[in-house]
């Protein structure tokens, strides 16, 4: 499928694409802090810059767009069709650099949480409530929040 814009427009729109404090991102942040959680942003000293750190917690909170962490099984997680090597390559570069740092957090003692977008836009309600359910169990299991 060819493009439906031209190559300045789909410049213009992705670069306009923010990479933090996207509306999924405030909107997990918005309903943490309303139910009592307390945390820190984008911390630079700890691996991949957690979108959200809970101190009090030992947790961290990734909210991941689907196109860009490649939400497997996902209708948001689509290829574009145009120069599809170079986003292929770009997407498994995105899960290999997911999975480290996941891993480096969860060797250091930190507990991994992700929020999908498509779960936030599908049942917000639900799934933030499992996540805060998730946040404050002291099982160190870690997981996805469906």
């Amino acid at each position: 499928m060819v493009d439906v814009v031209d190559k300045q427009t789909r410049s213009r729109i992705m670069s306009s694409i923010r990479g933090h404090d996207t509306r999924p991102e405030r909107m997990v942040r918005s309903w943490l802090y309303a139910h009592g959680f307390r945390f820190r942003l984008q911390r630079k000293d700890l691996p991949g810059k957690p979108d959200i750190v809970l101190p009090k917690y030992r947790a961290v909170v990734f909210v991941h767009g689907c196109f860009w962490h490649r939400h497997e099984g996902c209708r948001y997680a689509t290829i574009p069709a145009s120069n599809r090597e170079v986003w292929i390559r770009k997407f498994e570069a995105n899960m290999v650099r997911d999975a480290a740092v996941k891993d480096e957090l969860m060797k250091a003692g930190w507990r991994v949480f992700e929020v999908w977008e498509c779960s936030l836009k599908k049942d917000a309600g639900r799934s933030l409530e499992r996540l805060g359910e998730m946040i404050r169990s002291v099982s160190m299991n870690n997981g996805i929040v469906p």
